[in-house]
């Protein structure tokens, strides 16, 4: 008997002040049986970090011909295709072909670095492409967050990037020298706060009061 997909329920409050994006949005996820917490929560991330009313998931791993995420208008012409992890260059240059944007967010530790050695020649030339590397960091604590029931905060400001899970203080936990990014796209870091730069991401922590 096939394995049901785990339902998960979001709550999003999106502010994106470069934008001018203010939104609570309320999702429904489903987490494809041979996806993983850490996958999922890339996913919640891909949608904050592009927000808007028209934003949807894809129907999942099973189906090849959407991504995780995209935007289409009323006509159904595909505006965003957001994919998340490592897909084919193949299916990549595809894509590119169909939508106005494509954005990948690739995470993985080493494994991002030995995709983009491969993909690099077909991928970079891609004008409508952006690549972003999420650090496996990043990606094993925002996993820490899965919950059934979530309900989480994301402000953009400035290139950066506040994630808190609940509580109005904040904390300092990290400090990291990001390097080089795959492309000429932010770089994300560490779960709860995720600074966007070319060259370092600070991260920060929500805290409840007792």
């Amino acid at each position: 008997m096939a394995l049901k997909s785990t339902i998960f329920k979001a709550e999003l409050s999106v502010a994106d002040i470069g934008r001018g994006y203010y939104r609570d949005h309320v999702l429904t996820v489903a987490r494809h049986p041979s996806e993983t917490d850490e996958r999922m929560m890339v996913r919640l991330l891909a949608f904050a970090l592009h927000a808007d009313d028209a934003l949807t998931f894809g129907r999942g791993l099973s189906t090849e011909d959407e991504p995780d995420v995209w935007r289409r208008d009323l006509t159904g012409a595909i505006e965003q295709w957001i994919d998340v992890g490592l897909p084919d260059e193949r299916e990549v240059r595809k894509a590119c072909g169909r939508a106005h944007e494509v954005h990948v967010l690739a995470y993985g530790g080493r494994a991002v670095d030995l995709w983009w050695q491969g993909a690099r020649a077909k991928l970079e030339p891609q004008d409508r492409l952006a690549v972003t590397e999420v650090p496996i960091e990043a990606s094993r604590a925002l996993a820490q967050l899965a919950n059934r029931s979530m309900r989480l905060q994301f402000t953009i400001e400035d290139g950066h990037v506040f994630v808190l899970k609940a509580g109005p203080s904040f904390e300092l936990i990290a400090e990291n020298d990001m390097g080089e990014s795959v492309l000429a796209t932010p770089a994300i870091s560490e779960g709860l706060l995720i600074y966007r730069t070319q060259g370092n991401v600070v991260a920060v922590a929500g805290e409840a009061k007792p």
